[in-house]
C-alpha cells in the first residue's frame, strides 16, 4: 500500500488546462451542434456512427435534451465510436445511459460496455434515472473508442452521451498509468449541486453528498483564486465543506459500494480550511482512519486559503473497510471535509490487436467505404471482434481470418500484405476488379483464398497457382486466364468456356491437384484431325485448278490460257505453322499444369 500526502501553501499558480480533446457526442440526435445551459457543445454523432437507430425517450422520463434521445444497436456483435486523440495523453471518458422506455415494452436491457479494446463494466438500465460511467486512463492509441456489445439475445445495446475531455498528464498519476481508474464516486460536501464545466474546466462531474449522516454544512469565508493541489480541484468544490455536530465527533465517509473480497482503490480526499482561525485558541486536526489504522504519520490540519490532497494508491477495499476522520485530543474544532474521489483501479490496459493487422484493416476501409463502420480495436475484448474477420487467442492477438463474402465491394484490392497471420480469405460475390493481387501468394499462412464471382481480370499470379497448400476458388470471373501463355494465346474475344475463364473448373487444390490430367491427349485427338482435314481440302483445290488448267492448255494448244486465281504457298503455310504453333502451346501449357501437379504431390 502506498500512501501519498500534500500539503502545499498557497501560490499564484493558475490552473493548467492546456486540454486537447473536448469532445461532447449527443447519441441519437439530429442536430448537428447545440449548447446546453453549462455552454457545453454538443454534437449528433452522426459523422461518428451510420449503423443503428435513432430513438427518443417516453416524455415523462425526459431528464435533459441530452437525455432525450439515444441510439439503439440490434446488429452486429459490437458497435463502436471512434473519436481523435494524441496518444500518450490522459483522458477522461464518460459514456451515458437513459432507457426511458424508448421502445415502449418496459424491459430495460442489460449489455457490455468496453473502451480501447478494454472490458469496462456491464452497463444495468434498470434505474429511473440516467447512469454514467467514467474511465480516466492513459491512452495507449491515437484516438478513444467507446464501444457498445450485445450480450444477451433480445436485449439490444443502446447509449445516450458520450464525452471525452482531455486533462493534465500529472494528473491522477500517483498511480500506475498502465492501469485504468474506473470512477465509483466524486462527492463534493456541502454542495447544494453538481458542480461540473465552466466552474471544472476538465468537466469532471463532482455531486452533492448524499446520507450526510447529521453532519453540518460550513460554507468557506475565503475565496481560492487557485489552487496547488496536484489533480486541481476546481473552486467552487473547496469553497464548501461539512463537519461534525461537536469538536469531539468523528465522520464516517461512504465511499461506495464494494464486493465481500478486496478489490484495488485509488482514492483521492481534499481539506481546505473554511475560516481563518485564532491561533491561540483555536485548532482544527484530525487523523485519516482506514479499518481504525492512520493512513499518516501526522495528524492533518487543513489549510487556510489553499488545499492539501491526500491521495492514496492500491489499496485494498471491500464491504467492510471503513473510512474515518478522527479528531485528536487537542482539537477544539470537529474534522472537515471538502471533497473526495474514489476509483476502482480496473485490469491492465490491453495493447490492441497487433499493429500489422490493424495497418492492412485500414487498408481495406480505407479502399472500401462499407468497412469504415467499424470501429474500435478490431480483436478486442474477445469474443467481440468485428463481425468479419477471426482473430487468434494470443495476448497481442493476430487476424486470422477475413469474411467479406457479399459485402458489395468494388473496385481494386489495396495493399493489405501486412497481414501475414491470414490463414482464410474470402472475397467472393463482390464486384473487385483488375489483377489478383500477387501478394496474396505471399502470405505465408494462407490456406483458403475466395475469388469467385467477381471481375478479377489477367492471369492468375503463379504465386497462388503454384503454392503449396493452397485452396484456390477463382471462379466466375470472366476476365481471369490461368497462365501468361494462355492470356497471350486469347487476343480474340473471351470465351467463358475457355480453361480459366470462370468455367466450372477453376478451383485450384494445389494439395492434390490431379485436374487436366489429361489434356494434351484431348488437345492432340481434337486438333491433329481438324489440321488433316484442313490440308485433305487444300490439296483436293489444288488438283482440281490442276486439271482445268490441263484440259484449258489441251483446247488451247497452250496458248492464251486464261488467268485464274492462284492459291499463295505463303498462306498455306501460314495457316499450317498458326495449326502447329497451336498445338505447341496447348502442349505447353498443358505441360506447365502436369509439372504443377508433380511439385504438389511431392514428385519431379
Amino acid at each position: 500500500m502506498a500512501i501519498y500526502i500534500i500539503f502545499l501553501l498557497f501560490s499564484l499558480c493558475i490552473l493548467s488546462t492546456s486540454a486537447n480533446v473536448f469532445v461532447s457526442i449527443d447519441c441519437g440526435s439530429s442536430k448537428t451542434t447545440y449548447t446546453d445551459e453549462n455552454l457545453i457543445v454538443w454534437t449528433g454523432d452522426e459523422a461518428y456512427m451510420q449503423n443503428g437507430e435513432s430513438k427518443v425517450v417516453e416524455t415523462s422520463n425526459s431528464v435533459s435534451p441530452v437525455m432525450d434521445t439515444l441510439r439503439v444497436f440490434t446488429t452486429r456483435k459490437k458497435n463502436c465510436y471512434s473519436i481523435e486523440a494524441t496518444k500518450g495523453e490522459r483522458v477522461i471518458v464518460r459514456a451515458s445511459f437513459l432507457y426511458g422506455n424508448y421502445d415502449g415494452l418496459s424491459s430495460p436491457p442489460s449489455f457490455d460496455l468496453h473502451f480501447d479494446g478494454n472490458y469496462w463494466v456491464t452497463v444495468d438500465t434498470s434505474g429511473a434515472e440516467y447512469a454514467y460511467y467514467e474511465a480516466t486512463y492513459v491512452t495507449r492509441l491515437d484516438y478513444v473508442s467507446v464501444c457498445v456489445a450485445q450480450t444477451k439475445p433480445g436485449q439490444f445495446p443502446f447509449i445516450s452521451a458520450i464525452e471525452v475531455r482531455s486533462v493534465e498528464l500529472t494528473m491522477y498519476s500517483n498511480g500506475d498509468q498502465d492501469y485504468p481508474l474506473h470512477l465509483i464516486k466524486r462527492v463534493a460536501y456541502g454542495a447544494n449541486e453538481t458542480i461540473r464545466y465552466i466552474d471544472d474546466p476538465y468537466d469532471r462531474l463532482w455531486t452533492p453528498a448524499v446520507g450526510k449522516n447529521g453532519l453540518i454544512n460550513v460554507p468557506s469565508d475565503t475565496f481560492l483564486a487557485t489552487t496547488t493541489a496536484l489533480d486541481q480541484p476546481p473552486t467552487p468544490v473547496l469553497q464548501n465543506a461539512v463537519t461534525a455536530v461537536t469538536p469531539t465527533t468523528t465522520i464516517q465517509l461512504l465511499v461506495g459500494s464494494f464486493p465481500p473480497v478486496g478489490v484495488p482503490v485509488y482514492l483521492n480526499m481534499y481539506f481546505s480550511e473554511v475560516a481563518e482561525l485564532d491561533a491561540t485558541t483555536q485548532k482544527r486536526s484530525f487523523q485519516v482512519l482506514m479499518d481504525n489504522k492512520p493512513l499518516l504519520d501526522q495528524p492533518l490540519v487543513p489549510p487556510y486559503g489553499d488545499c492539501t490532497e491526500l491521495y492514496a494508491s492500491n489499496l485494498t477495499v471491500s464491504s467492510n473497510t471503513s473510512f474515518t476522520l478522527v479528531p485528536t485530543d487537542d482539537s477544539t474544532l470537529p474534522p472537515l471535509i471538502n471533497a473526495m474521489e474514489v476509483f476502482l483501479i480496473g485490469d491492465l490496459l490491453t495493447d490492441g490487436t497487433n499493429a500489422k493487422d490493424v495497418e492492412g484493416l485500414s487498408s481495406l476501409q480505407n479502399a472500401f467505404a462499407t468497412l469504415q463502420d467499424w470501429g474500435g480495436d478490431p480483436c478486442l475484448p474477445a469474443p467481440y471482434s468485428w463481425d468479419w474477420i477471426n482473430c487468434s487467442s494470443d495476448p497481442v492477438p493476430r487476424v486470422t481470418a477475413l469474411y467479406l463474402s457479399s459485402f458489395d465491394l468494388t473496385g481494386v484490392v489495396p495493399d493489405f500484405s501486412t497481414m501475414d497471420a491470414l490463414e482464410t480469405i474470402d472475397f467472393h460475390n463482390n464486384s473487385l476488379e483488375g489483377p489478383i493481387p500477387e501478394f496474396l501468394g505471399t502470405l505465408p499462412n494462407l490456406k483458403q483464398l475466395n475469388l469467385a464471382s467477381n471481375q478479377f481480370s489477367g492471369p492468375i499470379p503463379d504465386s497462388l497457382s503454384k503454392k503449396n497448400g493452397l485452396n484456390l476458388v477463382v471462379t466466375g470471373n470472366p476476365g481471369l486466364c490461368k497462365s501468361g501463355n494462355s492470356c497471350k494465346s486469347s487476343s480474340t474475344p473471351t470465351n467463358n468456356n475457355n480453361p480459366g475463364f470462370g468455367g466450372s473448373n477453376n478451383n485450384y487444390n494445389n494439395n492434390n491437384n490431379k485436374k487436366k490430367k489429361n489434356k494434351s491427349g484431348l488437345i492432340i485427338g481434337t486438333t491433329v484431325p481438324i489440321f488433316i482435314l484442313i490440308w485433305a481440302a487444300l490439296g483436293a483445290i489444288l488438283i482440281l485448278k490442276h486439271k482445268r488448267r490441263k484440259t484449258a492448255a489441251i483446247s488451247s494448244g497452250g496458248a492464251n490460257m486464261p488467268q485464274t486465281s492462284t492459291i499463295n504457298p505463303q498462306i498455306i503455310g501460314g495457316v499450317g505453322d498458326s495449326i502447329m504453333n497451336e498445338i505447341k502451346l496447348n502442349m505447353e501449357y498443358d505441360q506447365g499444369d502436369d509439372q504443377t501437379n508433380q511439385h504438389a504431390n511431392g514428385t519431379t
